[in-house]
């Protein structure tokens, strides 16, 4: 399985009297950087993922926005919100039976904590910066799983 976790763009931040309505939160639409870092990511992906790869969303309005980026087909998935818990991100991407390309547009602390897990073995909180892309290949060695780094890409080194 080829799992790339790519965190929304930048977006805009809530005024303080709404900072703690998860609501307002989950409405919060990319800035104009925003918008320009996910079409240079969406860009990139483009050019390295089979056509038939399948992206998911949380339902966050900026993570919607940075998948209509690379697609206009993005799945939203409730398991994958801003607070996820990692096995259940886990298991909404069906790591590690899934076998084709499955980009997952998401949120920190989760992704960083997703790819600290299987990459390291342990959920930690790896930062991972906005419109930044890790891709990680699923894999089976002499009966063996492991997790291969294909990339980490910023937006800013495109």
């Amino acid at each position: 399985m080829n799992l790339i976790l790519w965190r929304h763009a930048e977006a805009e931040d809530l005024p303080d009297a709404l900072s703690l309505s998860r609501h307002a939160d989950l409405q919060r639409p990319l800035t104009r950087r925003g918008r320009k870092q996910a079409e240079t990511s969406a860009r990139w992906l483009r050019a390295h993922l089979p056509a038939d790869t399948r992206v998911l969303c949380s339902p966050a309005v900026r993570t919607r926005e940075t998948a209509a980026a690379l697609t206009g087909d993005a799945q939203i998935v409730e398991a994958l919100a801003p607070g996820a818990d990692v096995s259940a991100v886990l298991a909404a991407v069906q790591w590690p039976e899934r076998t084709e390309h499955v980009v997952v547009v998401g949120h920190q602390p989760w992704i960083g904590r997703v790819a600290s897990l299987l990459l390291a073995g342990n959920e930690m909180d790896w930062s991972v910066r906005k419109a930044g892309i890790w891709w990680l290949t699923g894999r089976t060695r002499e009966s063996e799983a492991q997790t291969v780094l294909r990339a980490v890409i910023n937006p800013e080194f495109l």
